[in-house]
């Protein structure tokens, strides 16, 4: 039940949380943007309208239009948990996303934390 939780929670409430993040450690909010649009296929102006919908962190990613096909190549722990190993599609897609802001967090140039 812990994961419908989190899948019910606003995209709006969400995202904020994963900039700040980066920004506290002196990235910003366009490489957040960035990491986001490449992992999901959403534009950058389609996320920005989903940040005024009401549209829930769940659907945010199960209605992703084109999610990036090398994102399977992101590996590592975040929140303790190992990202790889994560058995539900949905929490995995969500952690993805999480571990990308940490790598951005941790200082890694964008071409490594993107996978090309």
């Amino acid at each position: 039940m812990e994961n419908e939780k989190i899948y019910n929670m606003a995209f709006s409430k969400v995202y904020p949380l994963l900039i700040a993040k980066a920004e506290k450690k002196n990235r910003t909010s366009a490489e957040v943007l960035e990491v986001t649009t490449w992992l999901t296929g959403y534009s950058a102006d389609e996320i920005e309208s989903a940040l005024v919908t009401d549209i829930t962190y769940g659907d945010f990613f199960r209605q992703a239009p084109a999610p990036h096909p090398n994102r399977t190549r992101i590996t590592g722990v975040v929140c303790g948990v190992r990202v790889e190993t994560v058995e539900e599609d949905l929490m995995r897609e969500m952690r993805y996303l999480d571990k990308l802001v940490d790598e951005l967090a941790k200082g890694k140039p964008m071409e490594k934390i993107l996978r090309v």
